[in-house]
């Protein structure tokens, strides 16, 4: 069809264009849809679309005990999901006023840090896809894999993990884990720095990315902004600086910012935050390493009646009968009480809004998903911008449509 239309008298008039960018398009890297008004190939006007995927979670974690919500938290960002399910367990243990033993905060760490170079690596490698660097993808892919090896060997899982448990883990981390972690710390950062080499000066990257979906510090604040999309407009927020939880105050790393707010600086800074993880992983593994004995295999808080006892223990005592009965079968009071917990997630502040009336169930319970608030952002990010820039946009915020629904 034509973009031009002759009127009467002879003289032409400009139409836009309508253009459907989702919900099933692949570059949206979700089920979310974008109707846009194109003037040729720039875009006039955007308007999103979101809840293709909608689940209710969040009335759904409401009439379940608090262990069986764990899974539920998987399916929001399911790139880097033990964080969401730590996220979970730390706002319960809040609530509880469990203290856990050092040796489970490291190990933590160790999986959180790991979730966030897996999140990282997927979106960076994806920006370079999205600018037409195929590359990158393919340099980085092999070490999620590994990261899921690690995951395997600690709970069997490696997508959607429910990883842990409230107060620490379901078991001790094997020796085989370890070994896995060991071989991605010695191979994985050679293979980053040449993922960098190939992007951080690459012209036609850089042409295609920089002053690409922009956004100031002010705007950015305005909006609610967290994460790498906020740390890349120049605001050095991170909630394990400013809000420390797991024994992250403990640990020396430091807070990679941006200037500019746009694709370029967010996909720099999501680079940056890898090598930070990297020395936080190290640190975190090293302080393992200095349990000996019996204090070696502490995975675990005392709480019996939020963690399954062992089978041999449910067969020969009666204490630990009744605890597995009343956890399997959701009969475990929840305190009363309202609290708000937040975890830095991979994109960003992941938080945990939840009020308890002393029943066994959450009385309300609400998900601060990072991505829900960055795209409210998108149409103006993208406004005035070329079509294959709107790609690369979505791409570099990072947008997870399991996050987004909810």
């Amino acid at each position: 069809m034509s973009d031009h239309i002759l009127l009467p008298e002879g003289s032409i008039e400009k139409l836009s264009t309508t253009l459907n960018l989702g919900p099933t398009h692949p570059a949206t890297h979700g089920v979310f849809q974008n109707i846009l008004e194109l003037d040729g190939e720039r875009i006039l006007k955007a308007t999103s679309t979101v809840g293709y995927i909608h689940r209710a979670f969040e009335k759904l974690a409401e009439r379940r005990p608090l262990y069986q919500i764990t899974p539920l938290t998987d399916r929001l960002n399911y790139c880097s999901s033990p964080i969401n399910n730590m996220g979970w367990h730390i706002t319960c243990e809040r609530l509880f006023g469990i203290t856990l033993p050092k040796r489970v905060d490291y190990l933590r760490i160790i999986i959180m840090e790991l979730s966030r170079i897996s999140d990282h690596l997927i979106c960076n490698s994806i920006v370079g896809v999205d600018s037409g660097a195929f590359s990158g993808f393919l340099y980085l892919m092999q070490f999620r894999e590994l990261i899921y090896e690690i995951y395997e060997e600690v709970c069997g899982s490696r997508l959607t993990t429910n990883i842990g448990r409230i107060g620490g883990f379901e078991r001790n981390f094997t020796n085989k884990a370890f070994e896995k972690l060991e071989q991605f710390l010695a191979t994985y950062p050679k293979q980053l720095k040449e993922f960098e080499n190939l992007f951080n000066r690459n012209r036609i990257f850089m042409d295609r990315t920089i002053g690409c979906g922009a956004i100031s510090a002010e705007r950015a604040l305005n909006y609610g902004f967290t994460g790498p999309n906020l740390r890349a407009a120049g605001v050095d927020y991170d909630v394990r600086v400013h809000t420390p939880y797991s024994s992250y105050e403990e640990f020396d790393f430091s807070i990679p910012v941006g200037k500019t707010g746009d694709c370029y600086d967010r996909f720099l800074v999501r680079n940056q935050e890898m090598w930070q993880s990297l020395s936080l992983i190290n640190q975190a593994y090293n302080k393992v390493k200095e349990f000996k004995g019996a204090d070696a295999e502490v995975f675990h808080a005392d709480v019996p009646a939020y963690y399954l006892p062992e089978k041999k223990d449910v067969y020969t005592k009666m204490e630990a009968l009744i605890y597995h009965f009343k956890i399997i079968m959701g009969e475990t009071d929840i305190p009363a009480g309202e609290l708000y917990s937040s975890v830095e997630a991979g994109n960003g502040e992941l938080g945990f809004y939840l009020i308890s009336d002393g029943g066994r169930t959450p009385y309300r319970l609400h998900f601060r998903r990072p991505c829900f608030i960055y795209y409210q952002a998108f149409e103006e990010l993208i406004k005035g911008g070329m079509l294959s820039d709107a790609v690369i946009t979505m791409s570099s915020l990072n947008l997870i449509a399991g996050e987004l629904d909810a």
